[in-house]
């Protein structure tokens, strides 16, 4: 059995009136891992096998696009792997909730090694305990391995949490992968971005519609193999301007937002 770790909590951003219509979690609900990878064969493996199985009802791989052996290595581990050939990180969580079922909450983290699934349970029971909508893992409150992060990546991920902030007044301090959230709030929120915007996009609207969030520290390791946006500059800006352009769009079209959310 895998060790489970218990981080303290950190909690902000709250409103009653806006979490009430996604309803409460139930500690009965059925826990789905959704796992993006994309060229991963040497970590998924490693993954795949470290998640909690005593927490968790299924592990869905989506294999991005791969052209190694990553959905092998996943289905061997003991993951149900669907492909999405369409590459982009917003493709192949789609493709995994589609692939979800039944699944009630659903676990986001990386298949390269860096996320350190031990922390899920915690994350699933602030989700059904606290009642919150959206539970992200936090690197910058955990313990960061040295070099798990570039500088430029822990400045890029420090600006965009400030815009959140200055914009919304919701204090988040990552955008990291790592996260559960409710299925009914992740539909209710109707994302868009198929690529790397994906995380901020949750995050912002999160902030928009006023759900109560909370963030548990994680540690976070160096990945396995190379970095498909922070291991180069070029990488992280392009990612870092669509994070940003997404950040402001948002804020400009925040109405419209919560009208279609809230029909």
């Amino acid at each position: 059995m895998n060790t489970v770790l218990k981080p303290n909590v950190r909690r902000y951003g709250t409103t009653e009136a806006a979490k009430a219509p996604f309803g409460p979690v139930q500690s009965s609900m059925k826990v789905v891992v959704i796992i993006p990878a994309l060229n991963e064969e040497s970590a998924i493996a490693g993954v795949v096998r470290a998640v909690p199985r005593e927490a968790v009802d299924r592990i869905i791989v989506v294999n991005n696009g791969s052209a190694d052996r990553t959905a092998e290595e996943a289905r061997n581990a003991g993951a149900q792997v669907v492909d999405e050939p369409v590459r982009g990180y917003g493709n192949a969580c789609w493709r995994g909730i589609a692939e979800a079922g039944d699944g009630d909450i659903l676990v986001f983290l990386d298949g390269d090694g860096s996320d350190d699934p031990r922390y899920l349970p915690c994350l699933v029971e602030s989700l059904t305990r606290d009642g919150c909508g959206l539970v992200i893992g936090s690197r910058t409150l955990g313990k960061r391995e040295k070099g798990a992060m570039p500088p430029h990546a822990v400045w890029g991920n420090r600006l965009a949490c400030g815009l959140i902030w200055l914009l919304w007044g919701i204090r988040f301090t990552d955008l990291g992968p790592f996260r559960a959230i409710r299925r009914a709030t992740l539909e209710a929120m109707r994302m868009e971005d198929r690529g790397y915007g994906w995380t901020v996009e949750m995050q912002v609207k999160a902030a928009i519609l006023g759900l109560r969030c909370h963030e548990i520290p994680v540690n976070y390791r160096r990945r396995i193999g190379s970095s498909k946006i922070s291991g180069t500059w070029r990488g992280s800006l392009k990612a870092g301007i669509k994070i940003i352009t997404m950040i402001f769009r948002l804020w400009l079209s925040q109405k419209k937002v919560r009208r279609s959310i809230h029909g």
